[in-house]
């Protein structure tokens, strides 16, 4: 008995260390050998993980960049400039400066503006809701409300206005890694150049429909009218499928379009207030206040 119990044990130490010996020269024969500036360059970047820059997180990110001729066709939304100039000094190359970006929300079909037609009482998921029926407002192509980008945000940038029924972004939280755009079924979420100080305009509508139609369900909807692109002299508002684009790359921020919006579905964001100029008054003219009830 004690002779079969130890002939047990001595062929199950040798069965496993002829597999060690033969795991080990399998390794060793097909082993990758990974550039040791892969960790250098992961360690450069902020972590975040988030997908901004279109693959699988920091790592891929780390691997790509190292095996690629230049560095110019990457860019980490979270990191910035900064972190690229980093990453390519560590690599002997130069930084190519982009442009910081933000996400814009494309519609203010808020519930002043924009009426119930009925109550959605599923799921609260954008894309459940959509899969179901075009929305629970007159307009098919507006902001849902249920959050689906607010729960993919790694930053906190985008939250749910309950009081005005529709999502807003914080600028400052914001790194533009694009994944409220992707989680978005209604396609309003728009990654836009932050701007000269920090200042955009741009259509805040998605509505496609035709003016009479997208004006009753919206009163701040975009009607194609075009009165936007005549005043433009920038050429930067094009009109398609009733709704107008401004081309962040043309606008140069004059905001006559603004003005001339008759739906205000254009917005200027993080401009000064004008402030109305009185009159100038004539040497000896007195000014005459009615108070007359």
């Amino acid at each position: 008995m004690i002779t079969t119990i130890i002939y047990t044990i001595v062929c199950l130490v040798a069965l496993g260390l002829l597999f060690s010996v033969v795991l080990y020269l399998v390794a060793q024969k097909f082993r990758v050998e990974e550039d040791p500036r892969v960790d250098i360059i992961e360690s450069l970047l902020p972590g975040a993980n988030c997908g901004g820059c279109g693959l699988a997180g920091c790592r891929a990110f780390a691997e790509e960049v190292v095996k690629a001729p230049s560095i110019g066709s990457f860019f980490c939304p979270v990191g910035g400039d900064a972190a690229m100039e980093k990453i390519a000094a560590a690599l002997g190359q130069e930084a190519v400066k982009t442009e910081p970006r933000v996400a814009v929300i494309k519609c203010h079909g808020t519930f002043d503006n924009r009426a119930k037609t009925n109550f959605f009482d599923g799921y609260a998921s954008c894309k459940v809701m959509v899969s179901l029926y075009s929305g629970d407002t007159g307009c098919k192509y507006g902001c849902l409300g249920k959050g689906d980008c607010v729960a993919v945000c790694k930053f906190d940038a985008i939250h749910i206005d309950e009081r005005r029924g529709i999502v807003e972004v914080d600028e400052e939280k914001c790194v533009a890694c694009g994944l409220c755009v992707s989680a978005c079924p209604k396609s309003i979420i728009e990654l836009r150049p932050r701007g000269l100080k920090n200042r955009r305009v741009y259509v805040s509508c998605s509505s496609k429909d035709k003016g009479a139609i997208a004006r009753k369900a919206c009163s701040v909807s975009c009607i194609g009218c075009g009165k936007c692109a005549k005043v433009c002299a920038f050429d930067a508002i094009t009109i398609e499928n009733n709704l107008a684009y401004i081309d962040p790359a043309k606008c140069k921020l004059c905001r006559k379009c603004v003005d001339e919006c008759p739906t205000k579905a254009i917005w200027a964001v993080n401009f000064p207030i004008k402030v109305p100029v009185a009159p100038k008054q004539e040497e000896g003219q007195s000014s005459v206040i009615n108070n007359e009830n």
